[in-house]
């Protein structure tokens, strides 16, 4: 296979992992009868521990007033609480509760199968590349998001 066609099914690749994980996202969203941003913030705090309400706000592109209700709904579902800052008494922290750690659980259980088909001794290849596109994945969509696009785009 030459370089062009490597890359070029290296791209359909990252399309289909896209894809399975949005897939992902919506069955285990119905599965624990949350809502997909509830599952996205339950990923987020997961991937980055605790954070405050306008820093999960940014990374998962909603208004204040939506962080608000977000918080509320995982609140009343027992998924996360609100704590004081150890530092800072102006501001609260969104922590995972026990509840929002089973829904981590269940998802684990379901990421983890999806790794029984490589090997053990390439997860940490794996886990390096994986990083190494969601970081940049992540820069990308902040950069856009802030109309510092680091790419071309295209015009309509």
């Amino acid at each position: 296979m030459h370089q062009h066609e490597a890359t070029e099914e290296a791209i359909r690749s990252l399309r289909a992992l896209i894809l399975a994980g949005e897939r992902y996202r919506q069955v285990l969203s119905d599965h624990v009868g949350l809502g997909i941003t509830d599952t996205q913030a339950v990923s987020y705090l997961t991937v980055h521990g605790d954070r405050g309400q306008n820093e999960l706000a940014a990374d998962l592109g909603l208004s204040s007033s939506a962080s608000t209700a977000l918080v509320d709904r995982l609140e009343r579902e027992g998924i996360a609480q609100r704590y004081p800052h150890p530092s800072d008494r102006r501001r609260t922290l969104v922590r995972l509760t026990a509840r929002g750690h089973a829904v981590v659980e269940v998802s684990r259980q379901w990421l983890l199968a999806g790794l029984q088909e490589i090997p053990v001794g390439e997860h940490q290849a794996v886990a390096a590349t994986l990083r190494s596109i969601a970081h940049w994945l992540s820069e990308q969509s902040a950069a856009v998001a802030t109309e510092r696009p680091t790419f071309v785009h295209l015009d309509d």
